[in-house]
């Protein structure tokens, strides 16, 4: 409490320490500032709200002639279609339809064809018309009819039979003609000379969208101004827009904002700006709409001469009054900002940033906390890292002494009978073979041996089984010599060829066959032993490797995945499949690897 107040008057000293010159000269300083402020942000307002209903009142002009534009175009193509029905082919083809008559169908087709060039000339806009009736489609000449697609099974036909009047479509391809232009579509039912509807004859105007566009939107977008053609829920109504990315009048609350009034216009917000939207609606279809959106900054932009100016006087005295804070504000929190950028980089996981400082206020101390925390991060960091690389390493030494012995077993066995027979040949070459397989196997304590060396392993494995089950089987090797020195994980093939002979061959006395195979794919090497045996069931096995059982089926193969896993995660590939013959396929995909490249260090 004593510091405090100690504190206190100590700053009260130096406040009064100020000469009365000074203290005058900051109040006036604050006066000024005041003023100046005030008064530029009062004329400020008043000039942005005089443009800003001069702007409004433009560009809700503009709107409204764009979509006044585009309306009486629209009712043209409508009275081109009024013109169309009244015209004496058409009534021929609605007597011909009521009648169900197609004799004269060819006929009738010849002698709507001037009429439909007449209505196409009339409006370039057009670029196909289909009359579709019982009897069969009517359409011009120059259009190639797409036969497959059917007006009576089309979505067109639905939407109509729902609405049950004529209607304009938004933007989509073209189904009916095999050009599949981006068009809007008018679609009416016929009707006869008393105004009567018809039985099923239909007329579709299909008008090219990008010329509708150019209408009204040609040099009329910039970068500041946006134009939209859209309906009641802000969708896009043409169809080459509907691809970009989300527009201002899908954001949440637009559509809310809109009015059922023909024309209006309001302020939207985003998270990015503000915006004027004006809009207006198309007499020959409400429920679409010209939007126009522009920035509420680009609004103002006239008044940027004002703002600057105005600025400028306002920063300069700013600058004058507060040199001396600004500076002295800066030297204050210089430490905090520098410590600001050091969180930002470790955020950016880099580790090794200190902070540094020759003061000791409060801010330098928070600084060396900081750094006492990172030097415990990167210690916490290097000993997980370590206990991990240690846990793995006992995982994969696990896996490696979990290989089933009853080999060993056997091949003792074996030899025992042998030398009681008096085979000693085959005794001597059993214990040697067997005797290396033993010296292979330990690698001088290594977990990744080259191919080379993994490969005289199994040949050693193969020697010593080939004189236990004699004419059982004959292996063939296909190996690149070139990649003997790359190094994989040891116990890695034989595994995979004791999988062959003890269950593929298990009901066999001759005729086995066992392929290893090994070569380059990319940057992948390719692993893959195949047999002639009676295979596996692929489904199962990848089942119960993913999901391991206690069943002894499969553990071999179980075996291989795992460690793989801990040896590269997700940088490897085991699949398992049966070939032509029936015989089982295992495949390994692992990363290329010279020998000395790597080191235990790869099973961390």
């Amino acid at each position: 409490m004593m510091k405090q107040m100690k504190a206190r008057t100590a700053a009260q000293r130096l406040f009064y320490s100020i000469s009365l010159k000074h203290r005058i000269w900051l109040a006036f300083v604050i006066l000024i500032m005041f003023g100046i402020t005030a008064t530029g942000s009062i004329a400020y307002l008043i000039a942005s709200k005089e443009i800003q209903s001069n702007a409004l009142k433009s560009s809700q002009e503009t709107v409204n002639q764009s979509a006044q534009i585009v309306n009486e175009r629209l009712k043209n193509i409508g009275i081109a279609v009024r013109a169309l029905m009244f015209s004496d082919p058409f009534k021929q083809v609605m007597t011909d339809a009521q009648n169900k008559d197609s004799s004269r169908y060819y006929k009738t087709w010849t002698a709507l064809q001037p009429v439909f060039s007449q209505v196409k000339f009339n409006d370039s806009m057009i670029d196909s018309i289909l009359i579709a009736s019982p009897i069969g489609d009517y359409y011009h000449t120059s259009n190639v009819r797409d036969t497959e697609e059917s007006f009576y099974e089309s979505d067109l036909y639905d939407h109509f039979k729902d609405i049950k009047r004529g209607f304009w479509t938004k933007g989509h391809e073209d189904a009916f003609f095999m050009d599949k232009q981006n068009v809007i579509s008018l679609v009416v039912e016929g009707v006869n000379d008393l105004g009567e509807v018809s039985t099923d004859v239909y007329v579709v105007i299909n008008v090219k969208e990008d010329d509708l566009l150019d209408l009204f939107m040609e040099n009329l977008s910039t970068i500041e101004k946006q134009y939209y053609f859209v309906d009641s829920a802000g969708d896009e109504v043409n169809m080459s827009r509907q691809t970009e990315a989300m527009p201002i009048t899908k954001q949440a609350g637009f559509v809310n904002q809109l009015t059922d009034a023909m024309s209006s216009s309001f302020f939207f917000s985003d998270s990015r700006k503000e915006y004027l939207v004006n809009y207006s609606r198309l007499e020959a279809k409400e429920d679409w709409m010209i939007v126009g959106v522009q920035s509420r900054t680009d609004l103002l932009a006239k008044l940027n001469g004002i703002k600057r100016g105005t600025s400028f006087f306002i920063l300069g005295f700013l600058l004058l009054s507060l040199f001396i804070a600004n500076n002295l504000t800066y030297v204050l929190l210089r430490p905090l900002f520098r410590l600001q950028k050091l969180m930002k980089r470790v955020e950016e996981n880099d580790l090794s940033v200190r902070f540094e400082s020759e003061y000791k206020d409060e801010v330098s101390q928070v600084g060396f906390r900081f750094n006492r925390m990172l030097d415990e991060i990167q210690q916490l960091i290097a000993d997980m890292k370590i206990r991990e690389r240690e846990k793995r390493k006992a995982e994969i030494k696990a896996l490696s002494a979990q290989m089933d012995p009853h080999f060993f077993y056997n091949t003792l066995n074996t030899i025992y009978c042998k030398s009681v027979l008096g085979e000693n040949e085959d005794v001597n070459e059993m214990i040697l073979a067997l005797s290396q397989m033993f010296q292979l196997s330990l690698s001088g304590g290594r977990d990744l041996i080259t191919l080379n060396e993994e490969l005289d392993h199994v040949r050693q494995y193969l020697a010593i089984q080939q004189l236990s089950y004699e004419e059982l089987f004959v292996c063939h090797f296909e190996v690149q010599p070139e990649l003997l020195e790359y190094e994989i994980p040891k116990i890695m093939i034989q595994p995979l060829v004791e999988n062959s002979i003890l269950h593929g061959f298990q009901n066999r006395v001759s005729g086995g066959e066992i392929h290893i195979v090994a070569h380059v794919e990319e940057q992948w090497l390719y692993l893959k032993v195949e047999d002639n045996g009676e295979g596996l069931v692929p489904e199962r096995l990848k089942a119960d490797i993913i999901h391991p059982t206690t069943l002894k089926e499969g553990y071999a193969l179980r075996n291989v995945y795992h460690r793989l896993q801990l040896y590269y995660g997700e940088l490897q590939r085991m699949e398992i499949s049966n070939n032509e013959q029936g015989g089982a396929v295992v495949e390994i995909w692992i990363p290329r690897q010279m020998e000395g490249n790597g080191s235990d260090e790869t099973a961390g």
